[in-house]
């Protein structure tokens, strides 16, 4: 088959499109669950050029093939999974995406609703799963006022989509005129620019008093800013560092406004609290089957090009998720 495969930790371009032989066994998470899926696409997160740069903290050796995420056909599934045979579904399988087969894992793969496409359902499971336990962890509110940093980014728009099936007000911190249409075209009742007193913007639209929750997955210089937009009580979710780099917490700022800081890793938490990551899943697929969330698509590639795809991400240029198409699919 044909498959994407990083031999060596150099980047996006070590990413060459390749024939290897069929998948065996189960996926090395799955626990001996062997669920086979036929790849129509695969979606790339921030993780996947870090992986390219052996940065990701949870990368794996090489030869590896890369893709953190598909959409696709069942081929074969372990019994009392959920899943049979022809069953469209989506999931997170952190590497092995970008090939034309891909072993999944049942507790993070759902059913893809038939009027969503398989480049939608290649963007649903990582990203919405990531925003839904962050809003959950934060324990929102109706009518709450939630600050999204990064909001044009995958993450970033499936958390703007879902705040309104939260009942959530969303302001979206973005960086160009690009990302503010599509952050206001995913929900975003407000939209404040980075390069900008976006601090004091978020204030005024919150007569003063600041935003109940900020979600960050950026981390890096801008942390500080985010825990000053929280009002008395206030939480802010930890979800990653697309900035690059981790940042410190002066306690203090906790104390005196009573501040909470909460991080989020699904699996992590699984391990203490059994149920946590059907609870997830099961969200999300209910969310998709209802048809209350769309994802967004930023920018599509074929799978010869997967390599622009991770340069796309590593350059923060993309909008939204990117989705390599291993099956063209027909536009309708």
């Amino acid at each position: 088959m044909k498959a994407i495969v990083v031999s060596e930790l150099t980047g996006p371009d070590a990413a060459v499109l390749s024939d290897i032989p069929e998948p065996t066994g189960a996926h090395p998470r799955a626990q001996g669950e062997r669920l086979l899926v036929e790849v129509h696409a695969a979606g790339l997160s921030f993780i996947d050029p870090l992986q390219t740069r052996g940065l990701y903290q949870n990368g794996v050796a090489t030869p590896y093939i890369a893709g953190s995420e598909v959409a696709g056909v069942v081929l074969e599934a372990p019994e009392g999974s959920g899943f049979e045979h022809g069953d469209r579904v989506g999931g997170i399988i952190w590497h092995g995406g970008l090939a034309e087969r891909a072993l999944a894992l049942p507790e993070y793969t759902v059913k893809l609703p038939d009027s969503m496409s398989f480049r939608e359902g290649a963007a649903l499971y990582m990203n919405y799963a990531t925003s839904w336990y962050a809003l959950y962890r934060a324990a929102v509110q109706p009518g709450e006022w939630v600050l999204v940093q990064g909001a044009a980014g995958g993450v970033g728009t499936a958390a703007l989509d879902l705040a309104k099936t939260f009942g959530t007000k969303a302001i979206a911190v973005v960086s160009s005129d690009a990302k503010e249409a599509a952050a206001r075209a995913c929900g975003a009742d407000e939209v404040v620019r980075s390069d900008g007193p976006w601090l004091e913007e978020v204030r005024a639209l919150t007569d003063g008093r600041g935003v109940h929750v900020v979600l960050d997955p950026v981390g890096g210089d801008r942390f500080t800013d985010s825990l000053r937009a929280l009002r008395q009580g206030g939480r802010l979710i930890v979800i990653g560092f697309t900035g690059g780099e981790i940042p410190t917490v002066k306690v203090n700022r906790l104390l005196h406004r009573n501040l909470t800081v909460t991080g989020i890793t699904m699996d992590n938490m699984e391990t203490e609290y059994p149920g946590t990551l059907r609870m997830v899943r099961d969200a999300v697929e209910r969310l998709a089957a209802d048809g209350a969330i769309k994802p967004l698509v930023g920018a599509t590639f074929p799978l010869e090009q997967s390599a622009a795809a991770l340069r796309s991400l590593e350059e923060r240029s993309a909008i939204g998720k990117v989705v390599i198409e291993v099956v063209p699919e027909q536009r309708g």
